[in-house]
């Protein structure tokens, strides 16, 4: 039995979880072979008493157990203190100075064979002070704003460089991150591996189309007709994931669908601009806000839809373009990170500018012709958990000690 302890700033905890559930699936999948160990440190970051507005925000993570069995995994959580919108240069030391005696309590317990982070940021950094200090190897994974959001703030740039040169193995969510990590953090491309994320693939599947959209329309209390254009935007509900754009598009398409429907999924500090954008647009009534919805009701909602829109500007590979098309419905996204390594033909669905008209005409292009859900489902086949865990194994056991 190997033993690896993953270093993961953003796992599901009973304060949110919804969030990092990819890092904690791969957790589970490789745990779940029987050959490795895991044990997860998710450093829970809390601001100083005296921040006033900004305690409220983190009062649900000050319940988070400190330790828990989740899945086959074991999850630490040590606390660290943050300062808010200001104090990211110091989040890889900080997390790293809690990190450590729990590392330390569990390599006195059994030995530890590598430490892996999850993030180039600020995991990467502080997974490589962990490894100086306890003399381990250790890996990094890159899986896309830690690159394309944090690679071009200097302070973040050098720590990760720094990281990076120094660790055993690198690893991105696609080759299109693998490029622009070694580009950005000057390290050679043949050091990156590209290790594709997993996928329920019992849970992600096409479901009957018209009969989910009944089911549907009755869990969330919207009207969704059968024979109308269903749009689903799915990500966080920040800027970047461009759920205005969506809204926009929505207006354009409705002067030749007025039964039109867009759903909105996710959570995030947007939702009211969204909510205005909708309003003034006139489209209350043909855009729902879900909220963050279950790995249950998300392929029911996926299957519903005639497209999944996503006018992103920066991913890794994401998640939901993949989920998406395991539910055999097409995307609409940019041309941005790994989505010209999934959407390879107009079955797939179409890379577009990130501006309203352009995902409009796209959506009719998918909309004029209708492809056979299970035929864009096997476009997803190479995604799965067991794979994804197979690979990793292979890549621990690759790694010079």
């Amino acid at each position: 039995m190997k033993r690896v302890l993953a270093l993961c700033t953003l796992y599901p905890n009973p304060a949110n979880p919804r969030v990092g559930t990819f890092g904690a699936r791969s957790m589970e999948s490789l745990a779940a072979r029987g050959d490795w160990r895991v044990n997860v440190i998710n450093p829970i970051g809390l601001p100083p008493m005296g921040l006033g507005a900004f305690s409220d925000r983190y009062r649900a993570r000050k319940d988070v157990p400190e330790e828990s069995r989740e899945n086959g995994v074991t999850v630490h959580r040590p606390r660290f203190t943050i300062l808010p919108k200001v104090g990211a240069r110091r989040n890889a030391s900080a997390i790293a100075a809690a990190a450590l005696p729990v590392a330390k309590r569990l390599r006195q317990n059994a030995p530890i064979d590598l430490i892996d982070a999850q993030f180039f940021f600020p995991d990467g950094p502080a997974a490589a002070t962990l490894a100086a200090e306890l003399n381990l190897p250790f890996t990094i994974k890159a899986r896309g704003s830690d690159i394309t959001y944090w690679a071009k703030r200097d302070y973040a740039r050098q720590q990760m460089r720094a990281a990076a040169q120094r660790a055993s193995g690198l690893l991105a969510v696609s080759a299109a991150l693998a490029r622009e990590t070694a580009c950005a953090l000057d390290v050679p491309g043949d050091t990156l591996r590209v290790h594709y994320t997993g996928l329920d693939r019992d849970r992600f599947r096409p479901l009957g189309h018209t009969q989910v959209r009944a089911q549907l329309g009755e869990t969330l209390d919207f009207s969704i007709p059968n024979d109308a254009p269903l749009l689903a935007s799915v990500g966080a509900l920040v800027e970047r994931k461009g759920h205005d754009i969506a809204i926009e598009a929505l207006a354009r398409l409705k002067r030749e669908h007025p039964e039109a429907r867009l759903l909105v999924v996710g959570k995030g500090d947007e939702e009211a601009a969204l909510r205005r954008l909708a309003a003034e647009r006139g489209l209350q009534s043909h855009v729902h806000f879900t909220g963050s919805v279950d790995h249950d009701l998300l392929p029911v909602l996926l299957s519903a839809a005639d497209v999944m829109v996503l006018p992103t500007s920066n991913e890794g590979l994401a998640n939901a373009w993949v989920e998406a098309l395991a539910c055999g419905t097409p995307v609409v996204t940019c041309d941005v990170g790994g989505a010209r390594e999934l959407v390879t033909r107009d079955l797939a669905g179409r890379l577009v500018e990130r501006n309203a008209d352009a995902v409009a005409a796209a959506v009719r292009g998918v909309l004029a012709q209708p492809c056979d859900p299970q035929d864009v489902a096997a476009l997803a086949e190479r995604f799965d958990w067991t794979t994804h865990a197979s690979e990793l194994a292979d890549y621990y056991d690759g790694l010079p000690s």
